[in-house]
Parts: C-alpha cells; sequence; structure tokens
C-alpha cells in the first residue's frame, strides 16, 4: 500500500529532493554548532577537503569522458559537501557531544542520497519512487511475461490488448560477448496468427550506464509501444532491448575491441536471434535502431555500417562518434591504440568511404538545453553527421525538442518518432509519416 499511494511520486522534483536536500544543510550545520576557538581553525581543513573531493570527482568524470554535457553545478556542491560531512565526522568526533556525533553521523548519508538525487535530477534514471523500487528489487516489467503464456495465446486469432514483453538469452556464438540477459516486446499484431506475421523489428540501446531494461523502466518504451498498437489495430514493431555493455559500467560504445565484441553482438548474434526465434522479418528495410547518448551514436554507427541490415535510426543526443574522452583517449580505450580500428567504427569515416547509400533514414534528436550553448557538441555532431548522410543519400532531420539531457527526454523523443520510424519500417497499417519541423 505504501508503494502504491508513492509510485508516481517524483524523484526528479517535487518534495523527496527539497526534503532530503533541506535535512542535509540543517544537520551539517547542526553537527558544526558552536564549540570552541580552536574548532574554528580547523574548518577552513574540512572545507578543503570537501572542494578536494569534488575536484577528484571532477576530474574522473573529465578524464573519461562520461559525459558529453557538463554536470549541474549542485551536483559539484553536493559531492563537496558530501567530502565535508565524512572530514567533519572524522575530525570533529573527539570531544563533541554524544547527540552531535549523532547529527554528524546522520549529515554524511543524508549528504550523499543528496548528491545521488542531484545525479538523478540530471539524468533521469530514476524518474519516480516506482521506477527506483522496481529496478532496486527486480521487480516485474511493464507488459512481462513468460514463454508459456506466450505460447498459449500465440495464433489464437484473438489479439491481447497489450504486448508481451519477454526476458531472453541469446547466445553469443558469433561475438563471444559476455552479455546480460535481453527482452523482446511482441505488439498485439504478433499474436494474430500462427506463424507470427513478420512485422518489422527496432532495436533498443541505452545510454552509456545501462541495463537492457532501462527503456523500459526509466523511458517508457512499453507505454509508447502499447499506445501506439492500441490506435494502429495492434500492430507495431517489434522491440528489442539489447544489452552493449555486459555489465553496467562497461562502456563499449558498441564497437568491437578491448571492452569486448559488442558490435559483433548487435549485428551477429541479436539480429539472426529474433529472426529465427520471433519470425520478424529479415529484410533490412523492415530493421531500425533507435539509440539514446551513447545509444544514439551506436544508432548511426550501426545503421550506416550495416546498411545489409537496418535502414533507419533515431539518434536521441547522441555524439558525433564513438567518445570515452578525448580522441587519444576513445583510440587507447575502445580500440587498443588502433587508428584503423577507431576509423572503422567513426560514423564520418565510414559514411564518406561507403558512399552513396539507397533507402536509408535517420532521425537526430536533441534537446533544448544543447542549442543554447551547445556544450557538448551535439547540436554540431547532429547537424554534421546529417549534411554528410544528405550528400551521400540518406535522408535525415535534426530535430530539437524541449528538455534536458535525461531519461524523460529520451522517452518522449520515442514517442514522438516511433510513428515516423514505424511507417518507414513498412509496419502493417501505419501510413507514411514525414519529419517534423527541424
Amino acid at each position: 500500500m505504501i508503494l502504491a499511494s508513492g509510485e508516481h511520486t517524483s524523484l526528479m522534483h517535487g518534495w523527496i529532493p527539497v526534503t532530503v536536500q533541506a535535512a542535509a544543510v540543517l544537520s551539517l550545520v547542526l553537527a558544526v554548532g558552536w564549540r570552541s576557538r580552536r574548532w574554528l581553525w580547523r574548518l577552513p581543513l574540512i572545507g578543503a577537503l570537501g572542494l578536494a573531493v569534488a575536484g577528484c570527482a571532477y576530474w574522473f568524470v573529465t578524464d573519461d569522458g562520461l559525459s558529453g554535457q557538463p554536470p549541474p553545478l549542485t551536483l559539484w556542491l553536493w559531492i563537496a559537501l558530501t567530502g565535508a560531512a565524512a572530514a567533519l565526522l572524522v575530525l570533529g568526533w573527539r570531544g563533541a557531544a554524544w547527540w552531535r556525533r549523532g547529527i554528524a553521523m546522520l549529515a554524511v548519508p543524508l549528504c550523499l542520497i543528496s548528491a545521488g538525487l542531484t545525479l538523478n535530477a540530471w539524468v533521469g534514471y530514476f524518474p519516480t519512487v516506482q521506477s527506483a523500487w522496481g529496478n532496486l528489487t527486480s521487480g516485474p516489467l511493464p507488459d512481462q511475461s513468460d514463454l508459456a503464456a506466450v505460447n498459449a495465446i500465440a495464433g489464437s486469432g484473438t489479439l491481447p490488448s497489450r504486448g508481451h514483453v519477454l526476458r531472453v538469452t541469446i547466445p553469443a556464438d558469433a561475438s563471444h560477448f559476455k552479455h546480460r540477459g535481453e527482452l523482446v516486446y511482441l505488439p498485439p499484431a504478433w499474436f494474430a496468427q500462427s506463424p507470427p506475421p513478420a512485422l518489422p523489428a527496432v532495436m533498443m540501446i541505452g545510454g552509456e550506464f545501462n541495463t537492457p531494461a532501462d527503456w523500459l523502466r526509466s523511458g517508457g518504451a512499453i507505454k509508447t509501444a502499447d499506445d501506439f498498437a492500441a490506435a494502429h489495430h495492434g500492430n507495431a514493431p517489434v522491440l528489442v532491448f539489447v544489452d552493449s555493455g555486459g555489465s553496467f559500467n562497461n562502456d563499449t560504445e558498441c564497437v568491437n575491441g578491448p571492452r569486448g565484441n559488442a558490435a559483433d553482438h548487435l549485428t551477429e548474434d541479436v539480429v539472426p536471434y529474433v529472426i529465427s526465434q520471433f519470425g520478424v522479418s529479415a529484410e533490412p528495410s523492415h530493421w531500425g535502431v533507435v539509440g539514446w547518448s551513447m545509444g544514439g551514436t551506436c544508432a548511426v554507427d550501426l545503421t550506416t555500417m550495416h546498411p545489409d541490415k537496418f535502414s533507419a535510426f533515431v539518434d536521441i543526443a547522441g555524439d558525433l562518434s564513438p567518445n570515452t574522452g578525448t580522441r587519444a583517449q576513445t583510440i587507447s580505450r575502445l580500440f587498443g591504440g588502433s587508428v584503423d580500428a577507431w576509423a572503422a567504427f567513426d560514423p564520418s569515416t565510414v559514411i564518406a568511404k561507403h558512399g552513396r547509400y539507397s533507402g536509408i533514414s535517420g532521425w537526430f534528436a536533441v534537446n533544448g538545453s544543447a542549442t543554447k550553448s551547445d556544450t557538448g557538441g551535439q547540436l554540431a555532431a547532429a547537424k554534421s553527421l546529417c549534411t554528410l548522410g544528405q550528400a551521400n543519400g540518406i535522408d535525415c532531420a535534426v530535430i530539437t525538442e524541449p528538455g534536458q539531457h535525461d531519461w524523460p527526454f529520451a522517452g518522449r523523443v520515442f514517442t514522438h518518432a516511433l510513428p515516423w520510424l514505424a511507417a518507414r519500417l513498412s509496419t502493417p497499417g501505419v501510413r507514411p509519416v514525414p519529419f517534423p519541423d527541424a
């Protein structure tokens, strides 16, 4: 009952972040307090230690290229306060009253949680209490089902009101890429006949830190797909939520290299498996790729490298090319120092080398915050790739929408782009949809 009442309570805005952060500030003030003149001389040291922690965090984020856009200043502030709270606990323990020690101990986790909430407000990984609880407890996913239930409905001639999500274990015989379990969404139309109709398919790729379920829990992809299917007599593409990293923090950028043969897994393991197991169309004109952030870069890369497998992509706030820091760091970390290997996965190089494409199209989505300063280069990247693509036969557009670089933005873009993508992939009963005004 407690979870049900708070399932739509936001973790990005509203009373929860405000309350926790206010409690953190109050606990810090009470923990510092007035003690003695000697104690006052320790406060600059405590502040310096907090700033040092924030500086180390900044260096780590910048050096590893963990973000295409700069984190908010409030995140560095809360990281600094967390470091200061820890220093306060250690340096102020001796001689402090028991109640002040207790408050100092409480200040550390409150500041840490405040930093986490600020980070979450920036990336939107847990939009609500429900999504966080479901992820932390491995709760059921939207429309989650099992093979027995799917087999019982399949070919019955009765369309279910909603699609079904299955967990699948895809063999890695071709790539030998160690990956986690993946997910497949089957729209209502898939159950209309036996064998199932040869529906189009869309590969869904998340951000740099990811699990295959992120698009379902954080991006709202299943509601979008169900709503779309309901408006089109049960027809929608089959969605495949893939594992591009093998673990939460293994940033492969969907390439082959020291971090694993992620590209081969997606193209040589996933695509044939979904075709053989779920009867989707094997025609490249019926396959697309949607990705957010790192996944957006992957979407462009996979489609332009493999026009024999994919024909359309939606790049949501992706980079110009695979990115794990500076160009030199990226070549070292992702390609073992090989410039040739880097060039083989650089979309600009791939497009220019391939030359004229036929039947390939792409939707580049850029958030409104990127258009103001374009600090992360995402608007410039989208324009550069689309211009180069158009010169080589790729039909594309750069679409700007309000929002930040977070999962809610990714979810909105998918909702807006799905009608265009479904039509582009020849989904039954879906009329062609033009690009919106760029």
